[in-house]
Order: structure tokens, then sequence, then C-alpha cells
């Protein structure tokens, strides 16, 4: 790679951290990237989408070609971060590692690799709201007013991973578990029923709950249900809670469906009396190792494979027969912290892996 790719790479990634996207809030990020793509000779088809974008790098080629999607989240969680800068070898901003050092890498290498040196197609998909609620994320809208993008030979998302191959990804669940008393003056709690110490019992059982380990592929996943937030009726400190809530997320491998786990998930609250509302529903995706493209970015050198322990957008891809994986060039511990920041090692280094595998595919996979 030489000395201006990675400058390229340098001044990309800052240029976007220092666009403020919080999720619900894309469309000046959207605007800037629209007009960069469109500006790029070599991609055709610029469409958008809300706040999203998808373009394609197509050769001009009567063989068939495989396609590779390159797929990243233009948002970032709203945490406190100071002005986007380069120092020290790292890019500080928010959205630096989650996931806007994936962005870079993506349009970097729309912009500067020969279509006749790639060994397949591409096509660039950036979406809003993934750090939010599975219903509300944006890439679900676009899969389904895009139907080429279901004819993909592979999916690649860039999320953190310091290079690291993150095969497949847990499913998760959020739902409530609501315990319902009778209020009551703490003064005389046997004239109340304490809807908190109700649910003591449930709360200590997830407690000893241990992780359920599931290996597929050789990868090994692990079912774990964690209450996340609670909080009572809000009456008062001297009134007996008549209501007690408890988020519960429940995370379950990618050999379990979405509809076993939602079982299972009854199971666990059982016969306590609580009411049980699931929330958010997100199927997982079972891991590609085996696939050809994937066999050959392996081989191309990345630094590790592991399993997807958390929930990622593979799972929709996944949902429509799509192979998809994760792979970015950020810190997987920088994600989501506040002063975020990234290495701009990784970052030249994620973008090598990527020039090295997409110019040596075969024609067809």
């Amino acid at each position: 790679m030489t000395a201006g790719v990675e400058a390229r790479l340098d001044d990309t990634l800052v240029w976007l951290c220092g666009i403020a996207s919080p999720i619900g809030e894309e469309k000046s990020l959207a605007d800037a990237v629209e007009q960069r793509l469109r500006k790029n000779p070599a991609l055709s088809n610029v469409r958008r989408i809300g706040d999203s974008l998808v373009a394609d790098l197509t050769a001009e080629s009567s063989a068939r070609r495989s396609r590779v999607g390159l797929v990243g989240h233009l948002d970032t969680v709203r945490t406190e971060n100071g002005p986007a800068r380069l120092e020290g070898g790292r890019c500080f901003g928010s959205g630096s590692s989650d996931m806007k050092s994936g962005l870079a890498v993506m349009l970097v290498l729309a912009e500067t690799v020969p279509i006749g040196r790639l060994g397949c197609d591409l096509t660039f998909v950036f979406y809003a709201r993934e750090e939010g609620p599975f219903a509300e994320n944006e890439l679900g809208r676009v899969l389904a007013e895009e139907e080429s993008l279901s004819r993909l030979d592979l999916a690649v998302c860039l999320e953190p991973s310091d290079n690291r191959l993150h095969l497949g990804c847990n499913g998760s669940i959020h739902a409530t578990v609501t315990f319902e008393g009778r209020t009551g003056h703490s003064a005389r709690p046997w004239e109340a029923d304490n809807a908190l110490t109700k649910a003591a019992a449930f709360l200590v059982e997830l407690g000893r709950r241990a992780p359920i380990e599931s290996t597929i592929d050789g990868l090994t996943y692990r079912t774990v249900t964690t209450a996340t937030q609670a909080k009572d009726g809000g009456r008062g400190r001297n009134v007996v809670p008549d209501r007690f809530i408890v988020n519960v997320n429940h995370r379950f491998a990618p050999s379990t469906s979405l509809a076993k786990a939602q079982d299972d998930l009854r199971a666990i609250v059982g016969d306590t009396g609580a009411h049980l509302v699931f929330t958010d529903l997100s199927p997982a995706a079972l891991p590609s190792a085996s696939h050809p493209l994937v066999k050959k970015l392996i081989a191309t050198g990345v630094r590790g494979i592991e399993p997807k322990q958390a929930w990622t957008d593979v799972a929709r891809f996944s949902a429509l027969g799509v192979p998809a994986i994760n792979f970015g060039p950020g810190e997987n511990a920088q994600a989501h912290q506040k002063n975020e920041s990234t290495s701009l090692a990784l970052l030249h280094e994620g973008y090598g892996i990527f020039e090295r595998w997409l110019t040596s595919v075969e024609v067809g996979g």
C-alpha cells in the first residue's frame, strides 16, 4: 500500500468522524457520503433510500462474476467525544471504531482499486439506524426495496473486529418481565404485596444461570440470559411498590430459531406469576466458514477467526439466504466508549487485507 492510500484512509476517517451522525440524525453524513459516491466515476447506479445509500462497482464482462456486498452503518451511539482528530497513530472521534473506520475502508476501496484488478463485482451499502431496535434499523427497508441484494454471493459487515473474522452471530431478544403487587405504606408492609420482593427468586435464578455452550463449525457460541434494567412503580420511597419491571436480554446460539428462543425465555420465566412481553426480536445467523469466498479471505491473512457472541446485521442477510460475515478494522473494545478512538495501523492493515482478497478472488468465486 502506498503512502498516498494511507493518507487518504486517514483523511477519510477523520472527515467521517467530523460529521456527527448519532442514531436518528444521519442525514448530514448521508448527504456528504452521497456526494462523494456520485463524484466517483467507477461507481454506477448510486441510489438513496431514506438516509441509506447503495452503489455498484461492476466490470464490463460477459463472464459470471461473484458479487460481494460491503456493508456499513452510518450512525453512532450517543457518547461524549471531543473534536475529530488524528493523534499518536490514532483517530479520535465518535464512531471512529464503530464503525466509521469500516466506512473509510469502503469509500477508499471504491476510489483506489481499479475495477480491472477486482476478481468480483462489488455493491456498497451505507445504512442508517443500526444502533437501535431491530424494527427501526433502516437496513430492513433497504433489503426490502433493493431486491438485488438478496442475490449477493457474500455480504461483509465491516463491524469493528480488530481485523479478526467474526463468524455468524448470536440472536438477541429483549423482553420485559413485570411483577404485580399491591401498594401500601412501608411502615405496614403486611397490608401490601411487594412486587419487588416477588421478583427476588427470579433474579437470583437469573444470576445463577451458567452460559449454555453450542459448538457449530468448530466455533463455540454461548446462550446467556441477563437482567439489564429494572424499575419499580415510582410511587415513592415510603410506598411498597405494586409493580416491578425487569428488562431481560436473552442471547441465543445460531443453532436456535427465534421461535425456539422465545419458548426458552418463556420457560425461564415459568410460573413466577410475572407478565412477559417481547419488545425486540433479532434472529441469529449461522457461520459461513466453509464458503469459498470466506476461505479465500482467511487465506489472505486475517488476524484470527472467532464466533460472534453479539448480534449484528449478518442475521438480516442470513435470513435472505445470503452468506454473511463480520470483518472490519475498528477496535472492538473501543465501540460505544466515551472518547472513542481507533488505531490507524489497523485501518491500513484492514484496507490491505480487503485489497488483497478482492483482487485475488477468481471470476465466478
